[in-house]
């Protein structure tokens, strides 16, 4: 029985290995849409699809990183500047991508752009604090999602929502988790919707990497400015020592678990985009393979034991 089932899993990988290596043909004339291109994955995917001869539209939300993305790239690549939480400025940027495709549709959309703070343990924070990230990670990913859609269907084409690892499995204050937990479920409907229109949607899940959102001194600033604005009495609850201990195990997670290689992400947003069979899923990151991806799947009461047991004691802990 059980040299069946080895079998069988060899043969489900082979197949699925070979299925996953047939490209889509034509990338040259393929169309693709990538929003929060000034840094980071955006900015590396940008210049990694311009380089297989991709028609290339970034957008960016500063001129400076617009600026300097047309100066590493070649000239088929065009920019814009977007905020993804105006929906003048989508309605804008869909309207400049109808000029560009004409006829032949969108064929990718990559909704990339994202903010991590304010982050914090959550009694720390105001709706406002959680609304702030909202605002970009679910309901400007969902708006531009919706603004091109009637693009992509006409190209019969991908979108490809970056979603986290902690979109999977939540350790972090603030509203990070639920805007990625609310892109994830967005996808899945998605999905289901649109797989008649023959729109295929996929999700990647980044663990840790090196980006300007983990940059170590700004992340470090902003939760210093987070606890000077909680209130005394919530304060007192958690002590001067916890925040220290906190700060420290803070910095120390940013500095260590964060990867360089942005390719282990942006490699997965290129088979999203060229392969003839994409994956629904796909976890970008050793650390999210290996380790948070099981990690979810354990009984609660043991990964909030792996997740917890090294945070700091509260001052008024019982």
């Amino acid at each position: 029985m059980f040299l069946y089932l080895a079998i069988s899993l060899a043969l489900f990988f082979l197949i699925r290995w070979y299925l996953e290596r047939q490209t889509v043909e034509n990338l040259r004339e393929k169309y693709v849409f990538i929003t929060g291109c000034d840094s980071g994955f955006g900015n590396q995917l940008a210049r990694q699809l311009d380089m297989l001869g991709m028609q290339i539209l970034a957008a960016c939300l500063t001129q400076k990183g617009a600026e300097e993305l047309e100066r590493v790239t070649s000239d088929r690549l065009k920019t814009i500047i977007l905020d993804v939480t105006s929906t003048e400025s989508v309605a804008a940027a869909t309207e400049w991508v109808k000029g560009h495709v004409g006829n032949k549709g969108l064929w990718g959309l990559v909704n990339n752009a994202g903010i991590a703070h304010p982050a914090a343990p959550n009694e720390w924070l105001t709706k406002n604090d959680f609304a702030k990230v909202l605002d970009v990670n679910l309901l400007g990913l969902i708006d531009v999602t919706l603004h091109m859609l009637p693009l992509v269907k006409k190209a019969k084409g991908r979108v490809v929502n970056v979603a986290s690892i902690l979109g999977r499995l939540a350790f972090y204050g603030g509203g990070y988790c639920p805007s990625k937990y609310g892109v994830e479920a967005f996808s899945d409907c998605l999905r289901r919707e649109l797989r008649h229109f023959g729109v295929k949607i996929a999700m990647v899940e980044p663990g840790y990497f090196r980006t300007n959102m983990t940059n170590v001194d700004w992340n470090l600033s902003k939760l210093e400015q987070t606890w000077t604005n909680v209130p005394r009495e919530i304060k007192d609850s958690y002590g001067q020592t916890y925040f220290d201990n906190y700060y420290k195990m803070f910095k120390e997670s940013i500095v260590t678990q964060c990867s360089t290689d942005l390719y282990l992400v942006t490699d997965c947003m290129e088979h999203a985009l060229t392969s003839k069979y994409p994956r629904t899923r796909y976890s970008g990151g050793w650390d999210a393979q290996f380790f948070f991806i099981p990690l979810s799947y354990l009984p609660t009461v043991l990964s909030d034991f792996v997740l917890t047991w090294s945070l700091p004691k509260p001052v008024q802990a019982v």
